[in-house]
């Protein structure tokens, strides 16, 4: 099969939708299908918006004389080596090629694309999202393309550009159009839960209704998408999976040793987007100096905004983006992990935890409220609740004992229930049979 991949970002750009494209990619590439992704040049996701953020570096060959806002880093005709394209996640190096956009940036972007999606047309919405990148090279090209293509798959909102890039190239060439969403449901107590109504918009319904398949990763996430009217029959469940080799194998006393913590200290981790959706901010506020707390990730302003005024920095280490080596370290060095997230619809960090068992503290929200099993193999808090998040804190920290049964249980689920070919497996044999049917619409 040909397979075109659309993306808001791509390695070496980290994220959860990130690193799952470039791992899906890879494996279809050892299937022996063909898969071409098209993408933004941006690294931050500011930089969909915003000038003097990272865009990924282009090799001497791929720059044109216009500069990097000449137009894709990738053609068809000269696409950049493996070894260039897709480096820089959990040690994937993805072999499928890439196309990468540069965003278009102008003063005023956010006001101008908010009045414009205040038009009632669905796919002008979708389009003018202000969180966008926008992309008007790839919009073009996803009108002039003309080379193999047997599928088109694309996430991940609220990102819709992209995928409405996607949708225009598989509606021009009669080819089925796969969406994966990762939708965030935020929490599920509050039926005015802000993170949900922003996933869930009409624009992004209405765009799920376009897809030939939706790709959900837990039943919270499937029951969204069947709520927003796209018939049961056409959501897939799929579940994701974790590679232990990946993010095992640390050395916890060289890790702690850095980090200035004793041996018998109890040390919570963190890995994500630092920010307050990510639940950062609530992580700190929760801990209060009473455990160290190892904080991996990029920094999203609104916890720099909140970092600049917390008065317990002494009791938190930053590490930024981490290395292959260090998230192993990071993982190898803490004691149990927390993510009091409003806004993931999985939470793959979630598994690694796990493989290192290490037991895992969550909002009740989203999927990882469905994924962690309260009391099983982690702890839940109510959403937004920083008193009871400091309280199931405490409880970890207290407890040695508590916390070597949780990760223990959460560790013995991964061989049965998370496997990355059974995942993996699960998709490409969907898309090849709606290919099929597609092609042979009489049998």
């Amino acid at each position: 099969m040909h397979v075109a991949h659309f993306i808001q970002r791509y390695p070496p750009a980290l994220g959860g939708s990130e690193a799952y494209f470039a791992r899906l990619g890879d494996y279809l590439v050892r299937c022996g299908d063909r898969v071409d992704v098209w993408t933004t040049t941006a690294v931050d996701l500011e930089a969909f918006w915003r000038r003097g953020k990272n865009l990924t570096p282009q090799p001497p060959s791929l720059r044109g004389k216009g500069g990097p806002d000449a137009g894709p880093t990738a053609r068809r005709s000269s696409l950049a080596p493996p070894s260039f394209l897709g480096k820089g996640v959990g040690g994937l190096g993805s072999s499928a090629s890439v196309r990468r956009y540069p965003p278009l940036r102008f003063p005023a972007r956010r006001y101008i694309l908010k009045a414009l999606s205040l038009i009632p047309s669905r796919p002008l919405q979708c389009l003018t999202v202000p969180c966008n990148p926008l992309a008007p090279r790839m919009w073009r090209d996803a009108a002039q393309y003309a080379g193999p293509l047997d599928a088109v798959h694309a996430t991940a909102f609220p990102y819709a550009f992209p995928i409405m890039c996607g949708l225009r190239l598989a509606r021009r060439r009669g080819v089925p159009f796969f969406l994966t969403p990762f939708l965030h449901l935020g929490d599920p107590a509050d039926a005015a839960d802000p993170t949900r109504r922003h996933y869930t918009a009409p624009h992004l319904r209405w765009l799920l209704n376009q897809a030939d398949r939706v790709f959900v990763q837990t039943r919270l996430e499937r029951d969204a998408v069947i709520g927003s009217g796209v018939p049961a029959e056409r959501v897939v469940l799929q579940g994701l999976g974790v590679d232990a080799v990946e993010c095992t194998g640390g050395n916890r006393d060289a890790a702690r040793a850095a980090w200035g913590v004793g041996p018998n200290e109890v040390v919570v981790g963190h890995l994500a987007n630092n920010s307050v959706e990510k639940g950062t901010v609530d992580l700190l506020r929760a801990a209060g100096g009473r455990v160290h707390v190892v904080l991996a990730g990029p920094e999203m302003p609104n916890f720099r905004a909140f970092w600049d005024h917390f008065s317990h920095r002494d009791r938190v280490i930053r590490l930024g983006v981490l290395s292959d080596g260090q998230k192993r370290d990071f993982f190898a060095g803490i004691d149990a992990f927390a993510l009091p997230s409003r806004s993931d619809s999985f939470g793959l960090v979630l598994l690694e935890a796990w493989a290192n068992g290490k037991p895992n503290l969550v909002y009740r929200a989203g999927g990882p409220a469905e994924l962690v099993r309260d009391g099983i193999d982690g702890l839940h808090a109510k959403c937004g609740d920083v008193a009871e998040l400091a309280a199931k804190l405490e409880l970890l920290a207290s407890e040695a004992i508590l916390r070597r049964r949780l990760g223990a249980a959460g560790r013995s689920r991964l061989d049965r229930e998370f496997r990355w070919d059974d995942s993996l497996g699960r998709v490409r044999k969907e898309i090849e049979q709606v290919v099929y049917i597609k092609a042979h619409p009489s049998r």
